[in-house]
């Protein structure tokens, strides 16, 4: 199957690792990734900002770059609800667009993929960004009560590999308090959130913090640093494609 491949923008320029395992996972799954040249930002931190008018420049770029018919693929659920979700809410439109899919539905839904020789050794504890499980679907929220529950995804991917522990933690689905701008106009409250579930997951015995949004690791990853604690972040592309031991 051929493949657009959508980077966003923090794993172009701060984790490319990313982006590579996303690849070498795709292309081990027997899909051929394409990568646009002239893709930028999708816009969301310009939404987040209430820059409308610079959004609907950026938001132009992305649709004439992303026009071929193969579908596109991203390692971010938050920059894939931004295209699909919020576009439409200042007016963008996208009927021109080939679907556009996050990295784990994408290997759950089309590509069916139910099995991965990598195994992984370190204790993993799941982080689920709220974007992935509010707005795409790729978990149940835990404020729900829905007798359908949604099958876990992200979860359902990392069982699937041939050897790995994950720990169970409280704080199944909270958020960690990066949100975009959040995390600069309520820098405190952001840090508090993000020290809560910091402790939850040392105290769930993780070693390892694996997510489907680097944005969220690259929160959490900062405040592990600045206090040394016994953990480390991976995103799952790294993980499912054996890049991260």
């Amino acid at each position: 199957m051929n493949v657009q491949l959508f980077i966003p923008c923090y794993i172009d320029q701060v984790y490319p690792q990313v982006g590579m395992a996303t690849v070498r996972l795709l292309e081990s799954l027997d899909c051929t990734v394409h990568y646009p040249e002239g893709q930028t930002c999708c816009g969301q931190p310009l939404l987040n900002a209430g820059h409308t008018c610079e959004l609907k420049g950026v938001a132009s770029n992305f649709i004439n770059v992303f026009s071929g018919a193969d579908p596109i693929v991203c390692p971010s659920a938050s920059c894939v609800s931004m295209v699909r979700n919020h576009y439409a809410h200042v007016g963008i439109d996208t009927s021109t667009l080939p679907p556009i899919f996050e990295l784990c539905e994408f290997l759950t839904q089309e590509l069916k993929a139910d099995s991965f020789p990598a195994s992984f050794g370190p204790k993993v504890g799941v982080h689920y960004g709220c974007h992935g499980v509010r707005e795409l679907g790729l978990a149940e929220a835990s404020e729900l009560l829905n007798e359908h529950a949604r099958p876990d995804t992200v979860r359902g991917l990392l069982e699937a590999m041939h050897a790995i522990t994950i720990v169970e933690r409280e704080r199944t689905d909270e958020c960690c308090g990066f949100g975009g701008m959040f995390c600069v106009s309520e820098s405190d409250v952001s840090g508090s959130m993000g020290q809560t579930l910091l402790d939850d997951f040392i105290q769930a015995g993780a070693e390892v913090i694996v997510s489907a949004d680097m944005s969220c690791l690259m929160h959490l990853d900062g405040m592990i640093k600045q206090q040394q604690l016994p953990l480390r972040v991976a995103h799952i592309a790294e993980v499912l494609a054996g890049d991260a031991s």
